[in-house]
């Protein structure tokens, strides 16, 4: 069975940075034969615009439906001055707790004379770099 990626590709700069990710992912695909299939869909102020809400229930359940779920930012100004119930940020919000998720992972790096400074510090001393 062909893995699914639910593209979300929110707001702003996101659409942009999905498009590359897209990229890469083609080049994977051509160049070792990985499956993947992929299908897209409206996160945050996009969603706000056509749905008139951050995340349809259509989209939460293709992410359900997904193996997994790739998403952009989302907001922008064009929505800071609506109803604080529907904000861009919304979506997300009921995207992570739909999908018992709670945190979003990034890359840190710590440079050794910043470590003091940084919240980081408990794991340099356990090892963990």
């Amino acid at each position: 069975m062909t893995p699914t990626l639910l593209l979300l590709p929110g707001d702003g700069i996101g659409p942009e940075v999905l498009a590359e990710a897209v990229r890469v992912l083609d080049t994977l695909r051509e160049r070792t034969g990985f499956a993947l299939s992929t299908e897209t869909d409206l996160l945050g102020g996009a969603a706000i615009d056509v749905h008139g809400v951050p995340l349809a229930d259509s989209t939460l359940d293709k992410a359900r439906e997904a193996d997994a779920v790739l998403m952009g930012a989302v907001g922008g100004p064009k929505w800071d001055t609506i109803e604080r119930a529907i904000r861009p940020e919304r979506g997300l919000l009921k995207l992570r707790k739909a999908l018992g998720l709670f945190a979003n992972l990034r890359p840190a790096l710590c440079f050794p004379a910043l470590a003091e400074a940084s919240s980081l510090k408990r794991h340099l001393v356990e090892g963990w770099t």
